[in-house]
């Protein structure tokens, strides 16, 4: 090898696999590409600067539309999240598009959140969402439209990587084109069941729950819920946040499922009388996943069906323990904004490049592709909560700070970032993974390493022996900085 690092074997490689690339983007059509301005079309900006000024009442409205098809069997959709080719045998639990529907009464229009119970959802596939929304007339003033997925790894591909093969579509159109339309639907069904009331939030901690099967270990164990409570005394509706890959049923699994998130909304569901549920995950990348995955992944006689009911469970009693909550003033400010970012990942543009997937993209110069996305900010109440609303799987450390040294990192760097931590002045702050887009693991830039001769087809190992999967489903190594930048320009804008 170190005869063949001194010809710079490796390189010339590189250097060809570059070059074939940059005359496939030349002999793309030019329909495969967009623009910022046409691609952000139907993306609501929301508050062009913040507001101080509260209102008298919460209102909200909770809506879900259940988005599993009638029989499986009838036709193949691939089980996303693992392996390719896997077709579901059968249901475990369904999945469910979730929309909440919030408003402070200042007459600055109202947001949705949305939840999709999937792996990952392209914007492409969120704007086509947001337009049938918008274009049906049965909203008022609505000023922001955010998409989720809550990452389960066992239900129907909504992305393409996980068809027949790795080079095919794993998509079912029919399947695609009913959750744009039953998402709307929610969405629309959230904004008409709306209704007054209050609206408070509360903190819990985790307590091994979770592990980081990547270093430097470094993870949010806190689980946040929002909850609204109306005043006529109907049923609560609660949004949950928490940090950890939705995979307990683990790689072999033939079922479409929910996974965890399902069991722990069915246990709050019971325990209160019939509550409302959404959940939406945070920063999971690098990675974030149950304390036992070990066991779900390597061991035969786990029962990985008894532990996904469990974790949900174990979440549910977190979120119904809360002792801590606290009352939101009727104010909320969120503000959205276009990012293009450099792609880098041969692997992913090729996937991009032949249908596999649909993400929206840019030509740029010198044959360069970028992936269009989009990062958001919200605060609710007076700078009593900050979401970050990320597109991609987040490195907790690029919102905690907790950065390998130049020391420890295999490439011998510091890290240098303004981290989200350091950009919200609000009392708690949490991230909101996969919104409005799904563009992959987003890592510290000075913890990226690629294998030295196949970057992103091949996993590599650094000198100290840790795998770098993540790597292979990142966009590049400039990502991190680009998203980090983006979201302290939009809120510095908005202040």
């Amino acid at each position: 090898m170190a005869v063949l690092r001194f010809l710079r074997i490796p390189n010339l490689v590189r250097g060809l696999i570059s070059l074939l690339l940059s005359l496939i983007i030349i002999c793309v059509p030019a329909s495969v590409f967009t623009t910022v301005e046409e691609s952000s079309k139907y993306m609501l900006g929301g508050d062009e600067t913040f507001s101080s000024v509260a209102g008298e009442c919460w209102t909200a409205g909770f809506a879900k539309v259940k988005l599993t098809p009638e029989d499986v069997s009838a036709d193949t959709y691939y089980i996303a999240g693992y392996n390719t080719n896997n077709p579901a045998l059968d249901v475990l639990d369904d999945m469910y598009a979730k929309a909440v529907y919030l408003d402070d009464n200042t007459g600055r229009g109202g947001v949705i959140i949305c939840a999709i119970d999937c792996v990952g959802i392209s914007r492409a596939d969120i704007n086509d969402i947001r337009q049938k929304v918008i274009e049906s007339g049965k909203l008022g003033n609505v000023k922001s439209i955010n998409v989720c997925a809550t990452h389960t790894h066992s239900a129907i591909d909504t992305q393409g990587l996980w068809g027949s093969a790795f080079y095919s579509d794993g998509k079912n159109d029919a399947f695609m084109l009913g959750l744009k339309e039953k998402t709307a639907q929610a969405i629309i069904d959230a904004y008409e069941a709306r209704e007054n009331g209050k609206l408070y939030f509360g903190t819990a901690e985790a307590q091994g729950l979770q592990a980081d099967t990547r270093t430097p270990i470094d993870y949010d164990a806190t689980v946040t819920s929002i909850r609204f409570s109306p005043d006529d005394g109907c049923d609560d509706t609660y949004i949950v946040n928490f940090a950890c890959h939705a995979e307990m049923l683990g790689a072999k699994t033939t079922v479409v499922s929910a996974d965890f998130p399902a069991y722990m909304a069915k246990e709050i569901d019971e325990k209160t009388g019939g509550a409302n549920v959404m959940f939406i995950n945070g920063a999971i990348g690098g990675l974030i996943s149950g304390a036992k995955l070990d066991d779900v992944l390597k061991n035969p006689e786990f029962d990985c069906l008894a532990y996904t009911k469990q974790f949900g469970k174990d979440v549910a009693d977190l979120v119904l323990s809360t002792d801590n909550e606290k009352e939101l003033v009727p104010l909320i400010n969120i503000k959205s904004q276009a990012v293009s970012v450099a792609c880098d990942n041969t692997a992913l543009l090729l996937a991009r490049i032949i249908g596999v997937l649909n993400n929206d993209v840019e030509k740029t110069a010198f044959n360069k592709v970028a992936i269009i996305s989009e990062v958001s900010y919200m605060e609710l109440g007076n700078n009593q909560i900050g979401v970050y609303m990320i597109p991609g799987e987040l490195s907790p450390e690029l919102e905690s700070g907790n950065f390998f040294t130049a020391e420890e990192s295999p490439l011998g760097k510091e890290a240098d970032y303004k981290v989200l931590s350091e950009m919200s002045e609000c009392e708690h702050a949490f991230v909101l993974g996969l919104c409005n887009d799904e563009i992959g693991y987003i890592i510290p830039e000075n913890d990226f390493v690629l294998h030295e001769w196949l970057p992103y087809f091949n996993i590599p190992y650094d000198e100290s022996g840790r795998k770098h999967y993540e790597e292979t489903n990142s966009v590049g190594p400039q990502t991190a900085g680009i998203l980090l930048d983006a979201m302290d320009k939009l809120i510095s804008s908005a202040k």
